[in-house]
């Protein structure tokens, strides 16, 4: 078996259980592709029981015919690995080292028992709808793509932007705000859901957009179908904006139209076989435990 691993940098905290990863992949004798920058950073760190290969992108993935990918960290770091994985169709896992680990589910003690079900493929896959972001000056290049959310805030004064947004060419409203996010169900309990956007469960096929700090307080998110188009145009005092595809960030001018749409391709992240959505939100948005006992 063929497994790919990306992280982030981290402290010395957790060496125990990145060792522990490569002490178990080590043990089920698997053929390990390590993402290059990672591999320099853990060097000297952690022991390595069995040479692996270094991979830096997502051709190198491809042309080693990777069959899962592992990501350590949380789910920031999980919305990186989808920009190597992209429309590869390689299922990913995450190993949480993080706090929240909506994306990043596997807890840092269950290690062991999670490789094990991924080499006794005792697991399923669940396909999450990603976002596109088009627009004249090619933002973004091949990485125009989002799990979480496309945003559009301002960036350098305290002054509200209008964005204007269009569904299929028909005027949808004029957005006073400090920003807008356009989520897909993966999001709607990222960002949007900070902002009063609801929780839309993920093979409903729709999408929300979100206003962030709205001046109308009678202007709500609006939960669309993801075969809608959305067309965005800037106005305000500022000149310059921001706009991110999930963890990535450009500068943009207030000329510059933006179109919104459903990805061509989809990510397959891996469920083990003992949890799913429905557990996932229960645990990390704590319902039905009561804070005052806390």
């Amino acid at each position: 078996m063929k497994i790919a691993i990306y992280g982030r940098q981290f402290n010395n905290s957790v060496l125990p259980y990145v060792q522990q990863v490569f002490d178990s992949l080590a043990a089920h004798d698997i053929e390990a592709f390590v993402f290059d920058k990672y591999s320099q950073f853990v060097a000297g760190k952690i022991f390595f029981p069995k040479k692996f290969k270094n991979f830096n992108s997502y051709q190198n993935l491809i042309e080693n015919e990777v069959e899962v990918m592992i990501s350590l960290g949380g789910d920031g770091t999980m919305l990186d690995t989808v920009t190597l994985i992209r429309d590869s169709n390689i299922p990913v896992i995450g190993i949480n080292f993080g706090r929240l680990g909506f994306l990043a589910s596997i807890n840092k003690d269950d290690i062991q028992s999670a490789i094990n079900s991924l080499v006794n493929k005792n697991f399923s896959l669940d396909n999450r709808a990603l976002l596109s972001v088009e627009s004249e000056s090619n933002l973004f290049g091949n990485e125009n793509f989002a799990l979480n959310d496309i945003t559009i805030h301002k960036r350098d004064t305290s002054a509200m932007m209008i964005i204007h947004a269009y569904l299929n060419g028909d005027f949808l409203n004029s957005y006073w705000a400090d920003g807008l996010i356009l989520a897909t169900p993966t999001g709607s309990t990222a960002y949007s859901l900070s902002c009063g956007g609801p929780i839309i469960f993920p093979q409903s096929g729709n999408f929300v957009v979100t206003p962030i700090s709205p001046h109308n307080l009678n202007v709500r998110p609006v939960v669309l179908s993801d075969t809608n188009v959305i067309s965005l145009e800037i106005e305000g005092r500022s000149s310059k904006y921001l706009l991110s595809c999930d963890s990535r960030t450009e500068i943009i001018d207030n000329a510059v139209k933006i179109i919104v749409k459903k990805a061509a391709f989809e990510i397959n992240l891996i469920r083990l076989n003992n949890e799913n959505y429905l557990s996932t939100l229960r645990n990390k948005l704590l319902w039905g435990i009561d804070t005052r006992n806390y």
